[in-house]
């Protein structure tokens, strides 16, 4: 069985990587079709050893495709998604402009697989928010084994979440603080060079942001609502991979082997938990990986079933290309049926 993909927002860098994963991990595809904005149309994006010429998604007809893997923003999912999902074509995005549509699925195929069939509704796929998805790999395992009944989250966020233009002002900024040149903020509202930002999206009126209400409503939908979940997120000066700091509290008793034996079990995730220097995996080490990484698991004493952990993935991979490929090759294999 092959199928007919688009990626749309190709030229991005989560589009760039939604293409070297479908060839790295061979996904079944007959055409891979890249699209972008009108004036993008032409560029070329790599596809393994191949190049592939843009095409513009205005004038692109979606007829004949199975799945598009959407990675171009909210405001396109909001005007194109629904148009495509019509023509018979499953669409997976990778926007928050779905994710708590009660008819569009929210998926890390890790976590709740048995939630996809839910696409038919809308022929929508919602792939979660980069920071909840690697939690949510790592809180999965234990939950199953030990209900958790609480997680308090301070995620270390890297720029590239924010895209190119967030990166390349990191880069710009640190330049100009070595060179004593003046230091211009344009992507965020102070200096992120040296510096920790704890703020990501907009503020919301409790005093949350919105990314922090995202990582508490999407936990509840992939996972369980009756995980209480508060969360703190950071962006601080690293090009890519989010880190989180994680305390659980569970509903009676796990010991600390038992939750590394749990996590080294689980899908997705490598445990490097070595109390020993370097022994713990960092942004650095876990970028271009396609794991979950599973660090510094230890009791925390402060609550009578408690535990720390430190969470690190690649945000450009499992927080979201990878992901959303993931979801298009269970699609594929649990639903739909073409020859």
């Amino acid at each position: 069985m092959s199928y007919k993909v688009a990626v749309v927002g190709a030229t991005g860098n989560v589009g760039r990587e939604i293409l070297n994963i479908l060839h790295e991990r061979q996904f079944p595809y007959s055409d891979i079709v890249a699209l972008a904005s009108r004036r993008s149309v032409g560029s070329e994006v790599t596809f393994g050893d191949t190049t592939i010429k843009c095409k513009c998604l205005d004038d692109y007809d979606f007829k004949d495709t199975d799945i598009a893997l959407m990675s171009a923003g909210g405001a396109i999912s909001k005007e194109w998604a629904e148009k495509i999902a019509k023509t018979g074509c499953v669409v997976i995005d990778n926007s928050s402009y779905f994710r708590m549509d009660p008819d569009v699925p929210l998926i890390v195929p890790e976590v709740n697989p048995g939630a996809l069939g839910g696409y038919i509704k809308k022929n929508i796929i919602a792939n979660p928010n980069c920071s909840t998805a690697q939690m949510v790999v790592a809180l999965k395992p234990l939950h199953d084994a030990v209900k958790i009944k609480r997680c308090v989250v301070s995620t270390y966020q890297s720029v590239s979440g924010s895209g190119k233009a967030a990166m390349e002002e990191l880069w710009t900024q640190t330049r100009a603080i070595f060179v004593n040149d003046p230091v211009e903020t344009n992507i965020y509202p102070k200096q992120i060079a040296f510096n920790v930002i704890p703020h990501i999206d907009i503020f919301m009126k409790n005093g949350d942001t919105k990314e922090e209400w995202k990582m508490v409503a999407e936990t509840g939908k992939i996972l369980d609502p009756d995980i209480r979940v508060t969360a703190t997120c950071v962006r601080v000066p690293v090009f890519v991979s989010h880190s989180e700091s994680i305390n659980l509290e569970f509903e009676r008793d796990i010991t600390v082997a038992r939750a590394r034996d749990i996590l080294r079990e689980a899908p997705g995730i490598m445990v490097i938990d070595k109390r020993e220097d370097g022994g713990y995996i960092t942004p650095v080490d876990a970028t271009g990986e396609f794991a979950t990484y599973i660090s510094r698991i230890r009791k925390d004493e402060t609550v009578k079933h408690g535990l720390n952990l430190w969470c690190v993935s690649d945000n450009l991979l499992k927080g979201a290309a990878l992901n959303a490929v993931q979801i298009a090759e269970l699609l594929c294999r649990d639903h739909l049926k073409k020859g």
